[in-house]
């Protein structure tokens, strides 16, 4: 019920900052009267509250709570000590390791500058240097019964706005992979995907002002210039009935040819079921020893799709018949027989090409609800729930093609005056529509001719 005198400070001159640090240190608790965080001891369920006493006397606990990357010192790990003394030559561990590390130089940081400290004790925001092993979030101690503690885990935003970058400089791949090493360990909210499938390495922060940050820093902290565009969707190709597949691979160059015949069945598996080879020659009509190759030619096609450079999946693949040839029968022979035959029969087999739909979980003030449940079926998805939560927001439940949610981020911050947030997660695959199979398969074929 009282009221505490606060001064005012200037934003263009910084007059009235020394009055507001006196009142401060005046009126503010001490780290002996305040409340610390709470830390936990254990894991999930088994986590239970321990008790941190500000006691210089005591065994050492600090938490890292920020870590940046220095050009001239390097890495800096600064943590604010909540019990026990931390000293130069002190011996601490980080987290549950078992070995521990030696501090070097105790520092204290004040903006750009780093000065060096004889202690640090309860209350005391310190760092030190150039330990690797430190992360984001660890709890330093100096017994090894602190090695379960941890801070109660934060609920950060989920970084959701993605871009696709490379370097724009050929052989930079190794300097841009250690910038952005560098960067994820500073920020918990900037994250990197690297997907092999597409050769692609994605970063994710929280919006288009997070990331142009980001790469203005690897920019001019670590030299390294990228090209970004948008994430590319993980699209796959399936079958939708059974076909049947031949090819005759004959090759003569003067010398031993190259022969080698296969018949194929090919039908449609369930959704998520993958890949099945199976083998029904008989007769000794391809000999066993070449089957492998006749495999090896349609996991060819398998990889680098049929129709619009998709992987394939849910296709059962059986061979049931073919011809050899005692001398010209080779494994390529077969390989390319298997390649062809297996890309006639998905060609009579009604292709289509599939698309990741992912569920969205979105959070929003009540009044912006309308226009949320919109863009969703805007985006050709659906919902499937939504329910009130306090503090007049609500919560949406639905799903949608993963590719008309890569912009979703900026919508939803203009349709919530920025109040409204979302996170995304993989639900299973459905085919696309007829006119954007007929885009993405005209699209290869482009490139194909290119």
């Amino acid at each position: 019920g009282h009221l505490i005198p606060i001064a005012f400070v200037s934003a263009e001159t910084g007059a009235g900052v020394p009055e507001l640090l006196n009142i401060f240190t005046k009126l503010m608790p001490n780290p002996a009267e305040g409340n610390p965080p709470p830390i936990l001891k254990g894991e999930g369920k088994d986590a239970s509250p321990v008790e941190v006493k500000p006691d210089p006397n005591g065994h050492v606990v600090a938490h890292v709570f920020k870590i940046t990357n220095d050009p001239f010192v390097g890495k800096m790990s600064i943590f604010r000590v909540y019990q026990g003394t931390v000293r130069p030559e002190s011996q601490l561990f980080i987290g549950d390791a078992r070995k521990p590390f030696k501090v070097g130089h105790l520092f204290k940081v004040q903006g750009g500058k780093h000065e060096e400290i004889d202690a640090g004790i309860p209350g005391d925001i310190c760092a030190v240097a150039k330990i690797d092993e430190i992360h984001y979030d660890a709890i330093l101690h100096d017994s090894h019964d602190e090695d379960n503690f941890h801070l109660k885990p934060l609920d950060f935003p989920q970084p959701m706005y993605g871009l696709a970058v490379q370097p724009q400089s050929r052989g930079q791949e190794q300097k841009l992979a250690q910038a952005i090493q560098k960067l994820t360990e500073e920020d918990p909210c900037f994250i990197v995907e690297h997907n092999q499938e597409l050769n692609e390495t994605v970063i994710r922060g929280l919006g288009e002002y997070h990331m142009r940050v980001m790469l203005q820093r690897m920019s001019t902290r670590y030299n390294v210039e990228v090209d970004t565009r948008p994430p590319r969707i993980a699209y796959r190709e399936t079958i939708t009935r059974p076909a049947e597949g031949h090819y005759r691979h004959k090759k003569q160059t003067g010398g031993a040819g190259q022969f080698g015949e296969v018949f194929l069945r090919v039908r449609p598996l369930g959704r998520g079921d993958g890949f099945v080879f199976t083998n029904k020659v008989v007769g000794g009509a391809i000999p066993t020893s070449l089957i492998p190759a006749v495999e090896k030619g349609v996991r060819q096609v398998l990889d680098n799709g049929a129709i619009a450079g998709y992987p394939l999946q849910d296709v059962r693949v059986t061979v049931y018949d073919g011809k050899h040839h005692s001398v010209d029968s080779k494994e390529v022979a077969f390989v390319a027989a298997g390649k062809k035959a297996f890309v006639d029969a998905i060609q009579k087999a009604r292709p289509i090409i599939l698309e990741p739909i992912v569920n969205m979980h979105i959070s929003a003030p009540t009044d912006s609800i309308g226009t949320v449940t919109g863009d969703i079926s805007g985006m050709r998805g659906r919902i499937l729930d939504q329910r009130m939560l306090p503090g007049n927001q609500a919560m949406v439940d639905g799903q949608a093609p993963l590719a008309e949610t890569i912009s979703y981020y900026s919508t939803l911050k203009a349709h919530t005056a920025g109040e409204g947030v979302y996170t995304l997660e993989f639900s299973h695959y459905e085919a696309v529509p007829p006119n954007i199979q007929q885009e993405l398969v005209s699209r290869y074929k482009g490139d194909d001719e290119d």
